[in-house]
Order: C-alpha cells, then sequence, then structure tokens
C-alpha cells in the first residue's frame, strides 16, 4: 500500500465505469440471466403500455442472446440538450431514460422502477451489444463493447411507415460473472410471466441448436387465473380460484388513476406461496404489495367469518391463520415503484400496501359472499389453522414455571400469547410512549416506556442491577432474568419473540441504543445470540411532495438520514418536480410523530426498518474489547485516543 496521499490519488470513475469496477452493485453476477432481463423488461414496458404486441427473445448459438418488439422504437433523433442520438443515451448514460419523464404521462405512465441503470448496466458488461430499431419509415443500426460505441448510430435501410420496434442483441462479457451460461429456466419463468401479465401479448422463446431450433410460444388469454392453476398443477384447491382487477379511478385523494393490482387467489390444504410482479417485473422476495393482498384478504374473510357467525367461543383469527394456505399470483401497478436493490427482487413503497389492500378487500369479500359454501369451506381452513396455533401456543405455556412476576405497572402488554410473533418496543421518553401505545397492533406488539439514559451496566455486577428500576422493569417484562455468557439459563419464561429499541433518531437516541445493547450483550447474551435484540429505526426526515394535476396525489416520503434525503431529493428532480415545491420536515424526536406516521414507518411489520442485532462470527473477542473501551470506566484515554482516530468518520447532526 502505498503511503502518498495526493491530489492525483483521487480517482473520479465517468460514464459506466462504476459498473465495470463494481458490477455487484448493479445486477446480479451470478450469470448473465439478469442482464438480459433489463432488456426484456423494457420491451414488456412497450407492451404495458399498449404499444407492443409481440416479444420474441433467441439464445444464438454464439452465446449472444437477442430481444425484439414491435413496440415505437426507441428514438434516434438527437437529444435537445445532450446533442446526442437519443438511442446512445439510453446504452451509454446511467440514470437516462423515457421512465423518468412523468409529467403529463411521459412515455411510460407505468413501467418497472426508476432506478435509470438498467440496459446501461447491460452494456457495460457485454463484449458487444448491437441495437436495431426500425421508426419514422427507417430502419437504424449501432454497435457497442465493453459500453463504448464502435458503430455509431447509421440508417441501414427502410422500412413501411407504420412498422416499428426495437431489436437488441447481447454478448455478455464472461468475466464479471461466475457462470457465462444463461439461466434457461429462469428465463422461461419470466417470459411466461410476461404473456400472463399481458394478456393477448405473444411471447416466444427461441433456442438455436445444431439440430434444429427449440421454440416456445406463450400466450395466456384467460390471464391469472390460468397461470396459478397451471403453477397448482394437479392438486386440487379447497375452493374454486377467484381472480380479480381493481384500478383508481379520476380524482382520488391519494393515488393516481391506473394504479392498482390483478390477482388470482385459492386455498389448499397443504402448501402455500405465489409470484407477485410489479410493473411486470418479478419480485421474488415480495414487498409491500404482498402485504396489502394479505391484509387485503385477511380483512375480507374476517369480516365474511364475523357475518356468518362462524368462529368457535375462544379463538381469534390472525392474518397468518388466513394466509397460511393460500397461493397466488399478484400483479400490481404502481406509479414510482420504489424497490430494495437494483435487482428489484422486493417492492418497499409504503402506499403499496394501503393500495392494494383497499382495492383487494371489497372484491374479495363480495366473492366469498357471491360463493358461501366456497367461503365456508375456506373459513373452516382458517379456523383449523387457528385453533392448531393456539394448541401449540398452550404447549409451550405448560413449561413456564408456575411462579407469576408482577409485570411493571408502565408496560402495555399485548393480548397474545404467541411468543414467537409477540414484540416488545423499549421506546425512549414517556411521549414518544403514548405514541407508540396508539400506533402498535395491541394483538401482539407491547410497549414499555423508559424514563431517561439507562444506566451504564458495563461493569455493574449483576446482583446490583435489580437497584436500577429501568432495568428492573426490562428483566421482568422479557421474563429472563440476568445470566453471563455460557449460563444454562432457561428461556422458557420468554415472552417476546422480538425485543427492539426504539430511540429518537439523533445523538441521545444513539447513546440510548449503545446503553440498552450494553445490557443485553453483558448480562442477557443469550437472547443477543438467539436474535431476539432488534433496533428500530425511525425516519429523521419527511418530505411533503405536492400533486401535480390529476395524474399525480400529493406525497409523503420519509428519510433514514441526510444521504437518504438527498436521495430523495434528487429523484424528485429527476421527475422534473420544481426545486423548492417540497417542504422538508426534520423529526425532533418520536414525541412529534402521529401515531399514524410512526405505526407507517417505525412499527408494521410490512413498511418498518427492524435490523437484528448479533456478534459477527468470529468477532467475540474485537466486540468485548470495543465494549470496553467504549463502556468501561477507566478507558477515558483509550475513547480519547480512538474518537481522534475515527472522529472524521462520524456524521454530523445538523
Amino acid at each position: 500500500m502505498t503511503q502518498n496521499y495526493d491530489e492525483s490519488s483521487v480517482r473520479v470513475l465517468k460514464g459506466l465505469e462504476p459498473v465495470k469496477e463494481r458490477p455487484g452493485m448493479y445486477t446480479r453476477t451470478t450469470d448473465p440471466t439478469h442482464i438480459c432481463q433489463e432488456v426484456i423488461d423494457n420491451a414488456a414496458d412497450e407492451a404495458l403500455g399498449g404499444f407492443a404486441r409481440k416479444i420474441a427473445v433467441t439464445v444464438h448459438l454464439d452465446g449472444s442472446l437477442s430481444v425484439e418488439d414491435d413496440g415505437r422504437g426507441i428514438p434516434v433523433g438527437l437529444h435537445p440538450v445532450e446533442q446526442v442520438p437519443v438511442v446512445e443515451l439510453v446504452f451509454t448514460r446511467l440514470h437516462a431514460g423515457g421512465k423518468f419523464n412523468k409529467k403529463d404521462g411521459g412515455a411510460y405512465a407505468f413501467s418497472g422502477g426508476l432506478h435509470g441503470v438498467g440496459v446501461s448496466v447491460t452494456n457495460a458488461l457485454s463484449t458487444r451489444l448491437e441495437v436495431e430499431v426500425k421508426r419514422d419509415g427507417g430502419v437504424f443500426r449501432l454497435a457497442f463493447s465493453g459500453g463504448d460505441v464502435i458503430e455509431p448510430l447509421t440508417r441501414v435501410g427502410d422500412c413501411g411507415a407504420r412498422t416499428s420496434g426495437t431489436r437488441v442483441r447481447i454478448w455478455p462479457d464472461g468475466k464479471y460473472f461466475e457462470s457465462p451460461r444463461y439461466s434457461i429456466p429462469e428465463l422461461e419463468r419470466l417470459l411466461r410471466a410476461k404473456a400472463v401479465l399481458l394478456p393477448g401479448v405473444a411471447v416466444t422463446l427461441t433456442i438455436e441448436k445444431a439440430s434444429g431450433d427449440e421454440v416456445k410460444l406463450w400466450q395466456y388469454p384467460h390471464g391469472l387465473k390460468s397461470y396459478l392453476a397451471e403453477l397448482c398443477g394437479g392438486d386440487e384447491p379447497v375452493a374454486p380460484l377467484f381472480a380479480g382487477e381493481a384500478f383508481i379511478g379520476d380524482e382520488h385523494e391519494q393515488f393516481a388513476p391506473g394504479e392498482g393490482a390483478q390477482w388470482a387467489l385459492a386455498w389448499f390444504e397443504e402448501g402455500a406461496g405465489g409470484e407477485s410482479y410489479v410493473n411486470l417485473i418479478p419480485t421474488p422476495s415480495g414487498g409491500t404489495h404482498e402485504a396489502g393482498l394479505r391484509a387485503g384478504v385477511y380483512e375480507a374473510v374476517k369480516s365474511f367469518v364475523d357475518h356468518h357467525n362462524l368462529l368457535p367461543r375462544g379463538v381469534k383469527l390472525m392474518a397468518e391463520d388466513v394466509w397460511g394456505r393460500v397461493r397466488f399470483v399478484l400483479s400490481a401497478r404502481v406509479l414510482d415503484p420504489q424497490f430494495q436493490g437494483q435487482t428489484k427482487d422486493k417492492l418497499t413503497s409504503r402506499d403499496a400496501l394501503k393500495l392494494v389492500s383497499s382495492l383487494v378487500r371489497d372484491p374479495v369479500e363480495l366473492w366469498l359472499n357471491q360463493n358461501v359454501e366456497a367461503g365456508k369451506k375456506i373459513a373452516e381452513l382458517a379456523i383449523r389453522q387457528a385453533q392448531s396455533r393456539l394448541r401449540s401456543v398452550k404447549k409451550v405455556e405448560k413449561k413456564k414455571g408456575s411462579g407469576v412476576a408482577v409485570l411493571p405497572g408502565k408496560l402495555t402488554d399485548c393480548e397474545s400469547e404467541d411468543i414467537e410473533r409477540n414484540e416488545l418496543f423499549l421506546v425512549e421518553g414517556d411521549s414518544a410512549g403514548g405514541s407508540a401505545k396508539l400506533a402498535r397492533d395491541k394483538e401482539y406488539q407491547a410497549i414499555l416506556p423508559l424514563r431517561g439514559k439507562v444506566l451504564n451496566s458495563w461493569e455493574t455486577d449483576r446482583d446490583q442491577l435489580f437497584s436500577n428500576a429501568e432495568i428492573h422493569d426490562i428483566s421482568v417484562a422479557i421474563g429472563v432474568d440476568p445470566h453471563a455468557p455460557g449460563d444454562d439459563v432457561d428461556l422458557a419464561g420468554l415472552r417476546y419473540g422480538k425485543i427492539a429499541i426504539l430511540s429518537d433518531a439523533d445523538v441521545d437516541g444513539s447513546h440510548i441504543q449503545v446503553l440498552l445493547l450494553t445490557l443485553f450483550y453483558r448480562h442477557f447474551p443469550r437472547l443477543m445470540e438467539d436474535g431476539h435484540v432488534y433496533i428500530a429505526q425511525p425516519p429523521l426526515y419527511r418530505v411533503d411532495v405536492p400533486g401535480s394535476g390529476k395524474s399525480r396525489p400529493p406525497r409523503k416520503l420519509y428519510a433514514l438520514d441526510e444521504a437518504e434525503l438527498e436521495a430523495i431529493l434528487e429523484r424528485l428532480r429527476s421527475e422534473n418536480v420544481r426545486e423548492g415545491a417540497w417542504g422538508i420536515s426534520r423529526f425532533k424526536g418520536l414525541g412529534e410523530m402521529n401515531p399514524e406516521q410512526l405505526k407507517d414507518t417505525t412499527m408494521h411489520p410490512d413498511t418498518r426498518r427492524l435490523s437484528q442485532v448479533r456478534v459477527r462470527a468470529g468477532a467475540l473477542d474485537e466486540t468485548r474489547r470495543m465494549f470496553t473501551m467504549l463502556m468501561g470506566k477507566g478507558e477515558a484515554s483509550s475513547r480519547r485516543g480512538w474518537m481522534e482516530a475515527k472522529g472524521d468518520q462520524a456524521l454530523t447532526d445538523v
């Protein structure tokens, strides 16, 4: 490692260089399938907008892959600002594309995300990429190598005035991938799903072979219902499959016209699961749209059960009882989808939960009441699940000791006895505790407000711990006595599967987090080892974005810190929201949040950020040394030296 650090040591990555330096930040690098999916998604977006009726994918003998559609064709004229052909911009610039312009509908009112690094990443990680565009009566062609133009845009022929489309051929660069081969099963799954989600669109996959081409065609006239039946194979559902759709009309207060969902559901005696999509993008890790479907279906079934008085005495239905035997396909349409990571495996848009749940509930409830016999079979299945869950809870109760501790008076307990599901929030301050009580789900979430800062317990003897009232209340509330590493501790009395530290998103809040983590690490190590300790992460900022016409209602966006705030502002600028039109609020503490905000951002399982706290394997000694240096009473000089060495890495709290 060179000792020189001067002006020449700083390197600026330009163009597509960041993608080549760190490809794993932009795409999945196990094989080239995902960079090809980016091109397929673009063709599907044309079909989603109603401009394409065919999507053809070909795996060629030479290892390349081509995607062709009969959409509008990528524009080939010069960009008004950049003075570069638009088709070249799309393939060579990060954050360039037609999906950012949402004004008056833009080129794509609905599309698969707004990261803006799709086909430019494909181009950067390919030894060669060719684009052929049919548009405006001409055939245009250009070629790239490693993201650089090697054959400039040229008109190579003529076509009919009504003929249009785009053909992209990719030669992935094997050095960026663990395996150079495409995952054919994944391609087939993806293309079949596109056909399902785009009724009337013909999707083909051709695999060139020396012995003769293998061609597969997918076209689903009945959409999601026929697709779900195919996914379920020969399994017999408890009730007939139910498919439906609902979309937002004009003049809605919260959502934009056209947003909504299509779904297909079926209940089975065994097995559950399904597939979900957002603007045709597969989301294998689910997200807020799946949570919305689950919530809407649960509310509908619960209402049906209550209306027909089907629930036995002493049994209470929960969402997992209803959802535990459902197989589904969900296709959501969201105006500005926000995903977790560039691979878009999980939707994180908070509004999607409310959107889907509100649209799903009424159609499902109506269907249940129109098909009462089928509805009763579904209800019986859910009730059996609830009874089975209650029996397992009672088994756990029998293992507990007969002694009963008096719970602290400040504790607002939950109703459920399902230890794995129950959650305890240790909340900073009484005012925040009040908001948390109103924001919680009283079924399984408990609140214990903490007054002031907890004792630094790093050097406190175990016998002296209970002299501190806050530590005493925490121990009694969680049902576990203090212990040391390696002790044979009995966790049968544990009352909550998750113990979450909920403090303000400021310096004092961070200090309280450290004090509580010190307590758990030092005196309740088994809770940390078994993964019961969590940190809730409330946002520091709220951005209020005004609406713009009928197509875009007002929005509230939340940022965890300065970096996320800046990312949100950059996105708003890319959407052409007028600079300064938005308002930025900084939360001084949890007590400033109203219960609805606290629920949406910090406590609801599908929209919160909850980080599990565990000690890394192989880092036990390092962790103990760090705690000793930070919390030990005789370590002031060590702390000062550490702060002097690391002070420049601290985040400034404005």
